[in-house]
């Protein structure tokens, strides 16, 4: 379901392709991050990171009156910290979709579906 906002100038609708879009782009930047990945990765046996146009296969993006809720499915990179690089990517994802979309965030639930090597 869109965002719609009406301001003085007209009406803005936001949809929840480009709430992905926006997502996706930052969870990439996060430490320990390897990609998105489509959300049934593991039931389709894809093997391959989702580019920016396609994050909507990977994150879910669901509005409601209290605000968003973001499913995020990832691939972890080996040898880290795989609580505290969620712990990380869920603080940032929150910050970046507040700050841009001046909208609540309740939740960012992050699904690690694999682990890859790098090497």
């Amino acid at each position: 379901m869109p965002i719609n906002k009406i301001t003085g100038k007209g009406q803005i609708k936001i949809s929840d392709n480009a709430i992905a879009t926006l997502a996706g782009t930052t969870v990439n930047e996060c430490y320990g991050v390897v990609g998105v990945v489509s959300k049934n990765y593991l039931k389709d046996g894809y093997s391959t990171l989702l580019k920016k146009e396609n994050y909507s296969k990977g994150i879910v993006v669901k509005n409601d009156k209290t605000g968003l809720n973001v499913d995020v499915y990832v691939i972890i990179s080996y040898g880290v910290k795989i609580s505290e690089v969620v712990t990380g990517l869920q603080q940032r994802v929150k910050y970046v979709l507040e700050k841009s979309l001046n909208m609540d965030v309740n939740s960012i639930n992050v699904h690690v579906e694999g682990i890859k090597v790098n090497g």
